[in-house]
């Protein structure tokens, strides 16, 4: 482990909703730190979070993004991650491994409630977190209001900081609550604006300044006992005593500390970063919190993995003991490069010791979760499992004969990205590629082209209907063929009989007298089995029973190829007059939402044709209800599109397959018609 006393290096990451500014505090974070020479901006999309191509056609970031600085002679690691909620698994992997979060928040009350789900998970996960409220040079709301709309998404205590210094409508510093130092943003201090200590606090603000300076401390003096004592007998406590609580509070997540600034004019941003310093666990802590049982060896956590077109296969890992070097063997393999990763850039490096974060060369073994040791590796229990699949879109190759590519291909982008899932269907014969959204799919096509150079086209999968019989009936099947030599002869009488919902496909013999042969009887099942592939509507038959009651045979002609087409023939005769009809599929949904959007989804649903069984309140969420109803599978395609426009992109369901159900009338006979002709 670490040294007493001395500061490993530390990685936090950078998370919030989409378009809160986290790659423009990246970027500040860097500069401020000394990581780089010269801010990149929006407009030209050259900042570290822009690198990929995906991020600069979306002008968005679409997943995490790594950069290492030294700041103060401290090591540090930080993590853009993706604001999307379609890009949510990527963010949850790699807060595994991070000592701390800046949950980033636009400084609009109305858009906080984005940030719900991050926040959720980081408290689940016991998770260090502070909130930075960006964009303050454009807020919409005086920042008491702003900090009042987190406090209602937020299950754990907020610590405000800060307090505003005003001039007319704008914010032009802020007072430091624990030090009472006042600070002035000034254009002209290291080639952009900087926070420049005020001597004083301001003079009309002294009583506003005692008032949130006390919420401040009482709000922390709730989990230490010598601090709530000294308030009680109306001390002041000494500013480092303060600062040490709020840093126990803080790695026991007792509060969250709450900042203020703008990532784009660097207001507030070296505050933020001395306060990351001061107060960021060390390693150690978070090796506790994730339970890991370190031996004294070399020890790994994966928390994502890229493809890139020089190296190959790379593992991300951040190291929480010993030391890992280029070329040295672990968890079954042996390092073949190690690098340091800026962006899309990576560096050479002959070692990583505890605290770093890394990327391990083609460990082909080695999946996101695990944990790596010398002598072997296992997954770890607490990692976060993979999110439930929402969207999907029927792929194949643009160009004819690069099918096996694909599939290469795609097992290697499902491995960078474990929330992507392949679905081989049986019924539609589709090779579908599932997800959390339609943006998150289309970017893995791009990245399909970009980085694995396979051209791919997707479309709206098919859905799978199935047919069923609601009569009965008998048949004879008989099938005869003669053109020179031996001939052909198969002669059968079935019986055909619907079954109950779900008991799928019986096939029984009742034959006598050996009118057909013991041997050619599995043949027969075999045509009947054939046929039920693609009935008289164009889709597969399930819920039958067939019973292969007589039939004759030629002692020279028949076979067990006649056989098979005896049975096909009289399916293909028999079942058009068992009264067929088409079977959709119906799922089971849970749709979860503020409770300020239930009427409008389920508003939705109905208009996909669901049927509302009901909604309660979201378990352990305040403010979030939970609809629970049945929707046919034609109807899902779209739904998650809709939800999250309703819900400002924090709505989700999850589904699963309920049942097949009847479908007639005009629009069961246009799925048929245009089945039949493909």
């Amino acid at each position: 482990m670490v040294d007493k006393g001395v500061s490993a290096h530390r990685v936090a990451a950078l998370v919030g909703p989409f378009s809160s500014g986290k790659t423009s505090l990246l970027e500040s974070l860097m500069h401020a730190a000394g990581g780089i020479i010269r801010k990149g901006n929006v407009n030209d999309a050259n900042r570290i979070g822009d690198a990929s191509k995906e991020a600069k056609q979306r002008q968005m970031s679409v997943e995490s993004v790594i950069a290492g600085a030294k700041y103060l002679g401290d090591e540090w690691t930080f993590i853009d991650t993706s604001g999307s909620v379609e890009f949510l698994q990527d963010t949850y992997n790699c807060l595994m491994v991070a000592d701390v979060a800046v949950v980033v928040i636009e400084a609009d009350p109305s858009r906080i409630v984005m940030a719900t789900p991050v926040l959720k998970f980081l408290s689940e996960h016991s998770i260090p977190h502070m909130i930075f409220i960006n964009k303050i040079e454009s807020k919409k709301a005086p920042v008491a209001e702003i900090f009042e709309a987190v406090k209602a998404i937020s299950d754990k205590p907020l610590v405000r900081r800060q307090l505003p210094i005003m001039e007319g409508e704008d914010i032009t510093g802020y007072v430091d609550l624990t030090s009472e130092r006042a600070y002035k943003y000034e254009n002209g201090e290291y080639e952009n604006n900087v926070s420049k200590h005020i001597d004083g606090t301001p003079a009309d603000m002294t009583g506003e300044i005692k008032e949130n300076r006390q919420e401040m401390l009482e709000a922390i003096a709730d989990f230490n006992d010598e601090l709530l004592e000294k308030l009680l007998e109306e001390k002041l406590p000494p500013v480092k005593e303060v600062y040490e609580v709020l840093k126990e509070d803080l790695i026991e997540g007792n509060v969250i500390p709450v900042f203020f600034g703008s990532a784009e004019q660097d207001y507030g941003v070296k505050r933020l970063l001395k306060a990351l310093r001061h107060e960021t666990p060390q390693v150690e802590k978070t090796v506790e919190r994730l339970g890991l049982d370190i031996k004294e060896e070399p020890f790994a956590l994966v928390c994502k993995t890229i493809y890139a077109q020089h190296t190959g296969k790379m593992s991300i890992a951040r190291v929480f003991a010993g030391e890992i070097t280029d070329g040295s063997q672990i968890a079954g393999g042996k390092i073949s490069g190690l690098y340091e990763l800026t962006g899309e850039k990576n560096a050479k490096i002959t070692s990583a010791v505890a605290g770093k974060l890394a990327a391990l060369g083609k460990l082909e073994e080695v999946a996101v979760g695990d944990v790596l040791t010398l002598s072997g590796k296992e997954h770890m229990e607490l990692f976060p499992e993979p999110l439930s699949p929402l969207f999907a879109l029927s792929l194949k190759a643009a160009k004819k004969g690069e099918e096996v590519k694909l599939s290469g291909s795609l097992a290697k982008l499902t491995e960078c990205d474990n929330s992507l899932t392949i679905e081989h269907n049986q019924d539609t014969h589709e090779m579908c590629l599932w997800g959390q959204g339609e943006i998150h799919l289309k970017v893995a096509i791009s990245k399909l082209e970009s980085r694995f150079n396979v051209a791919v086209e997707g479309e709206k999968p098919s859905v799978p209907y199935k047919e069923t019989i609601r009569k009965s009936t008998k048949q004879q099947g008989r099938y005869k063929k003669q053109s020179g030599g031996a001939g052909q002869f198969g002669d059968v009488h079935i019986e055909i009989k619907p079954r109950p919902r779900g008991e799928g496909f019986e096939f029984t013999n009742t034959v006598v007298g050996g009118s057909v042969p013991k041997q050619y009887i599995p043949s027969v099942e075999n045509g009947v089995k054939e046929y039920l592939a693609k009935g008289s509507l164009g889709f597969p038959v399930v819920d039958v029973a067939v019973n292969l009651s007589d039939g004759s045979s030629h002692a020279v002609d028949s076979s067990d190829q006649a056989f098979k087409m005896a049975g096909i023939l009289a399916m293909k005769e028999g079942v058009p007059n068992c009264s067929p009809v088409l079977l959709e599929p119906i799922i089971s949904i849970e749709v979860s939402m503020p409770n300020d959007c239930t009427s409008g989804a389920q508003r939705v649903i109905s208009q996909h044709r669901g049927q509302i069984l009901g909604f309660e309140q979201k378990p352990n969420w305040d403010g979030w209800d939970i609809i629970k109803a049945h929707l046919p599978q034609s109807e899902m395609f779209d739904l998650i599109i809709e939800i999250r426009s309703l819900t400002m992109g924090v709505g989700t369901l999850n589904w699963k397959f309920d049942r097949l159900q009847e479908l007639t009338g005009k629009e069961a006979d246009a799925i048929v018609k245009a089945r039949n002709a493909d």
